[in-house]
This record gives C-alpha cells, sequence and structure tokens, in this order.
C-alpha cells in the first residue's frame, strides 16, 4: 500500500479591487472554517489550508481541487480572493501586520527585519515514515533533488510591484533565515540532536517548530514534512509535486533500509545549486548535484522522474506523475506564467488576475 500524503498550501489574500495583498485573512477564516482544515499563517496576508491524509494521489488531487474552490468562496463572499503566488505581486508589505499567536509577536523580537519579507506562501507535502531518525536520513537523501522541486514549483518573480529577476524570490527570502533552506547532511540521528541542541543554545531557535528547513522531521506529525517550493498556482502541478516528493521518499526508505543514508553534498555547492534554480526557474540550467554539471532544468527534472519510477510504479502513480510533469514543462511553472502575462501587457494588475483566475482553475 502507499504511503499516507498530505498537503499543506498557503494562498495570499488580495483585494480584487486594487490588486494589491490585503490584511484580512481573518475575515476569510471565519466564513471557511466550518467546512474547512484552514488556519492562519504567519501574517494577516495569508491563510493555510490542509487536506486530509490519503494514499490515493488522485483523491489528492480532487480534495486540494475543492479546498481551493472553497477557499476562494469564502473570500468572495467577503468582497475579496485568494491567489496562489510564492509572494505578493502588489501592496504593501514591509513589517507585515502579524497573526493572532503569541507565537509570532515572539518571533519577531527574536527574528526583527527577517519578518519584513515573511508573507510568502509556500507548499508542505508530508509524507509518512516510522520516526524522526528516518525523516533525517531520508532529507539526506533528497538533498540532491531539491534544487529541480525548485525550478518545477518556482512561482515568486514578482514582490511587492517590482520584478526581482529570480523565478523563485520566495526561495532567496526565506534563506536568510537561521535555520532554513536545505538541511544539512547528518551521518547519525545523534548528530541531528546535537545540531538542534546547540541552535537552541544560540537562540536561533524558540522551538523545534522553528526547525525551517526545507526537509525535516514534522514537530507535529509522525511524518517527514518537505517545504522546499513555492506554492504552485495549479492544482495539478500541486499533486505532481506530491507524487514526486512522496516517490522520493519512499525510494529513500529503500536506500536507508539497505544502510545508505545519502549522498553528502557539501553544503555551499547545495546552495549554489539553490540559488541558481531560484534563479532562472525552468527556463534555465539546474546543477546536477550528482555529477556535477549543469544541465536544462527540464532535463534534470526527466532525470528525477527516471530516479523515482519504480516507486511511482509501485504505486501506481507513474502515469500521473508523468503526464502532470509532461504539461508542466510544456506549459512552464508559475513563474513562467506571470512573466509571460507581464511581458504582453506591461501591467502587474493583469498578472494578479490571471493568478486569482488560475487558483481555481
Amino acid at each position: 500500500m502507499a504511503l499516507l500524503i498530505g498537503i499543506e498550501e498557503e494562498y495570499l489574500v488580495v483585494d480584487p479591487r486594487t490588486r494589491h495583498v490585503v490584511p484580512r485573512a481573518a475575515e476569510v477564516l471565519a466564513r471557511a472554517s466550518g467546512t474547512l482544515d484552514v488556519d492562519q499563517e504567519i501574517t494577516r496576508f495569508q491563510v493555510e489550508a490542509r487536506t486530509a491524509p490519503t494514499s490515493d494521489l488522485n483523491a489528492l488531487a480532487a480534495d486540494l481541487r475543492l479546498t481551493r474552490k472553497d477557499v476562494a468562496g469564502a473570500a468572495r463572499s467577503c468582497g475579496l480572493a485568494v491567489v496562489a503566488s510564492g509572494g505578493p505581486v502588489l501592496g504593501d508589505v514591509a513589517r507585515p501586520p502579524l497573526g493572532d499567536d503569541t507565537r509570532y509577536e515572539q518571533g519577531r523580537e527574536l527574528y526583527r527585519a527577517l519578518q519584513d519579507e515573511s508573507s510568502i506562501c509556500a507548499l508542505h507535502v508530508h509524507v509518512d515514515v516510522p520516526d524522526d531518525e528516518h525523516a533525517v536520513y531520508v532529507a539526506n537523501h533528497l538533498r540532491p533533488w531539491l534544487p529541480s522541486l525548485i525550478a518545477l514549483a518556482a512561482n515568486s518573480p514578482f514582490f511587492a510591484g517590482r520584478d526581482t529577476g529570480y523565478a523563485s524570490w520566495r526561495v532567496i527570502s526565506w534563506g536568510r533565515w537561521p535555520v532554513s533552506g536545505a538541511p544539512p547532511y547528518f551521518p547519525s540521528f545523534e548528530a541531528y540532536e546535537q545540531a538542534l541542541e546547540a541552535l537552541t543554545e544560540s537562540g536561533a531557535l524558540m522551538d523545534r517548530r522553528t526547525v525551517f528547513w526545507d526537509v525535516r522531521p514534522s514537530p507535529r506529525l509522525p511524518t517527514v514534512e518537505v517545504r522546499v517550493t513555492d506554492v504552485p498556482l495549479d492544482v495539478g502541478d500541486s499533486a505532481t509535486l506530491a507524487g514526486l516528493v512522496r516517490a522520493l521518499v519512499v525510494t529513500a526508505l529503500h536506500d536507508v533500509a539497505d544502510g545508505d543514508r545519502g549522498l553528502p553534498v557539501p553544503p555551499e555547492v547545495l546552495r549554489a545549486a539553490y540559488w541558481r534554480a531560484a534563479r532562472d526557474g525552468l527556463a534555465g540550467d539546474t546543477l546536477d548535484l550528482r555529477s556535477g554539471a549543469l544541465v536544462p532544468a527540464p532535463v534534470h527534472a526527466c532525470r528525477l522522474l527516471n530516479h523515482v519510477r519504480p516507486a511511482l510504479a509501485e504505486s501506481g502513480d507513474l502515469e500521473l506523475v508523468k503526464d502532470g510533469l509532461g504539461r508542466l514543462l510544456r506549459r512552464g511553472s508559475g513563474a513562467t506564467r506571470q512573466l509571460r502575462t507581464h511581458a504582453t501587457t506591461g501591467d502587474l494588475t493583469r498578472v494578479v488576475d490571471d493568478l486569482i483566475q488560475a487558483t481555481t482553475a
């Protein structure tokens, strides 16, 4: 039986007249919370929606499609809209208003101006694993493939009215936090625990919930949480990425069972690969961390597919993910589509209009 999988998606709340993000997430949540698993995110610009755990990728996609439509309906009932974008295209987001959780204000005191660009939205994929130790070794195995996932899901080329020159500005912005970005390589679970103790002692962590590495043992669920990508524009892309992530986890678990704890890619090389993937997305080259060579991003995505092909066949997802990846590569990521609209119209309000429509298409 395929491993259970669930996803969390973060959306931005926008005013459909001005197309700016607005701090009215609480109103949307009040209209949606009776029927959905939704929650406040770190800023009042954002809402988060979660799917129920399932082993069926088709059911996951259907659940997500319904969830997006319901969240969008709740927003419309407030005269608002939601968009699936890695960052706010328009609006004043300096020192964003935080949610009600007292932890957010504690975080502002600890992390200070790092909070100023925290109105960013990601896709989090949860996959069941036996325990935290397995999650740490799975993270080792996923590290070489994270740049490819970044390129596939890139969906934040604009930030607060400016073209950043990056396909995923969210990845660059988020990478400035002290415990974020690619997880370190850990040769043992003991080394992981020692690192967390040292990070806590340094003051970089409030607690284990602020371990924000892109692959981590979930602090609240019996899963490995993969949180490397922008929230995709398209539901089908989210399902495709979720299928790839689960297959990566399954492949890694097989390798871990054979005593393989993963390729220890040097952190400075992985950081450079992150930068390249965030800058160019699918339009450029990705650093293949197993060979050390630059290859076109679509070629590397196909290498990823081949790497997990046995796991996809085992779960019955091969054709679904293969077709979804093919559509994504032909059409481009959310960043491709945002940039194309802007190149055609020269108008960021049109970009937001397209995001509103595509979020629930």
